[in-house]
């Protein structure tokens, strides 16, 4: 059975210890994967540390020429690796080699693009005699923490704006899709990027918490940046600011999506069908809550209704969770909805599945703040439907939640959606289109709870502190 290795300073590293990877459509062991321990993880540090100082002063044309080979071999293994992502991720292939694959294929030429726009300045100082230069310089190694749900995505992502910046990075990848999230190192490794600059490491849950310290707490690592939970975000961040150090975090989100009484219904209908159901809800930006105006209620029910049935057949396959404690969580939240009044409009959470990480599409209408579903991020197959008055109304319940990554607004007036898509409390907004929309172009990111910092091209600077030089003329 194959294992897959750590990459530590350009080399395949088996451990004595393994993880199980499961297939979640199947529930089989399809191949082990390789765990770090404190030992590995302080070999990946270090090798990151030792490869800073020539990486750093590499010119940028060379560093760029990488990027863009790495860009060309991912785009060519694009049906191979996605096939990974099905298989440890329960990913459609639509999600997987149609959506995963593409935009990580776009963010490396985006960040190939950006890597000689990097670049100080000459201030004018209050003494004539002297002057100034503030430089932009790297950090040094940096930590990055990438999840299961978009391995291609958030995986280069966590490692390519560093790496462009000049620093080098050890890659904690999750340890349920450890294959497909290793294809980071291994084409990064084929374009040509020099031994110890990008390292790779999973590791077994039991030894996740001690993994994940010692890295954050060896003197050589910079900066983290981390995508996943909300509540492990608090972990990390508490670690780094006793260590005195910078996070970039991207964390839990309950995208709403605003349906106006102008609103295309249609329009609506798909982006919310698609982004509540897109990978089982599997995303940090799914759309949570439907928020729609009374006036439109019923009639946009029913294209809701058409359009889930057209994207997601109820004859078909029920979606997969990479879990049966996501199928648990999502039901558990229903059943609370339900008792306390709550109905379905579509599904139903009784329905017995082929598997018990199998579960199909659930829209609750009537939820309510006492309901715990109102505030829970189900991150699964459940979208809740709210009725509002007005935009008022509306705007209010978006708000209402510790998170604030993504959303969405439905009108055919723009003025009247940017209006409103100035008073959401959001990382983004987005008019007549699904809550998820990550283009490596625009920085993303959240406030709130949906954590801090912005990944994305724009958020180069992320990757480089500043530094003042001033000297007599």
């Amino acid at each position: 059975m194959l294992t897959v290795p750590l990459q530590i300073n350009g080399k395949d590293v088996f451990t004595s210890k393994t993880i199980d990877v499961t297939n979640p459509s199947t529930g089989q062991v399809i191949h082990k994967a390789s765990s770090a321990g404190v030992t590995e993880t302080i070999q990946a540090v270090e090798a990151a540390e030792a490869a800073f100082p020539a990486w750093a002063e590499l010119p940028f044309d060379q560093k760029r020429n990488i990027f863009l080979k790495a860009a060309d071999i991912l785009e060519r293994r694009t049906e191979e690796v996605g096939k990974w992502e099905e298989e440890e991720a329960g990913a459609t292939t639509f999600y997987a080699s149609g959506f995963d694959v593409p935009t990580a294929v776009s963010g490396l030429r985006e960040v190939a693009g950006k890597i000689s726009l990097l670049h100080g300045t000459v201030p004018c100082l209050s003494d004539p005699t002297r002057s100034a230069m503030v430089l932009k310089e790297p950090f040094g190694a940096i930590l990055a923490i990438a999840p299961w749900n978009a391995t291609f995505i958030l995986g280069f992502r966590s490692v390519s704006f560093a790496i462009a910046a000049g620093n080098t990075v050890v890659l904690k990848a999750s340890e349920i899709a450890p294959r497909s999230l290793g294809v980071v190192g291994t084409v990064f490794k084929e374009a040509g990027l020099p031994d110890g600059v990008l390292n790779i490491i999973q590791s077994h849950p039991e030894d996740a918490a001690a993994v994940t310290k010692t890295s954050i707490e060896h003197p050589a690592i910079k900066k983290i940046n981390f995508t996943g939970s909300t509540a492990v975000g608090r972990i990390i961040a508490k670690t780094a600011g006793e260590n005195l150090k910078p996070v970039l975090m991207e964390l839990g989100g309950k995208a709403p999506a605003i349906v106006l009484d102008d609103a295309d219904l249609s329009l609506a209908a798909q982006g919310c069908a698609l982004g509540a159901f897109m990978h089982t809800g599997q995303i940090c930006m799914s759309t949570e809550r439907i928020l729609v105006q009374e006036s439109v209620s019923e009639k946009f029910a029913e294209e809701l209704v058409s359009a889930i049935e057209m994207m997601f057949p109820s004859g078909g396959d029920a979606l997969v969770n990479v879990s049966s404690a996501g199928v648990v969580k999502n039901k558990k939240l229903l059943k609370d909805a339900k008792e306390k009044g709550a109905n379905m409009i579509f599904g139903d959470i009784n329905a017995e599945e082929a598997a018990p990480e199998r579960m199909r599409p659930v829209v609750v209408k009537g939820v309510k703040k006492s309901m715990d579903l109102y505030y829970a991020e189900s991150f699964g197959p459940t979208v809740s439907f709210i009725e509002v008055e007005n935009e008022q109304e509306a705007i209010k319940i978006a708000n209402d939640t510790e998170y604030g990554l993504s959303s969405s607004i439905y009108t055919k007036d723009l003025a009247r959606g940017l209006k409103i898509a100035k008073k959401i409390e959001s990382g983004a907004v987005h008019i007549n289109s699904m809550s998820v929309h990550d283009e490596p172009a625009l920085p993303h990111g959240g406030v709130k709870s949906s954590g801090w910092g912005r990944f994305g091209a724009p958020g180069m600077e992320e990757w480089v502190k500043t530094k003042t030089i001033t000297y007599k003329n």
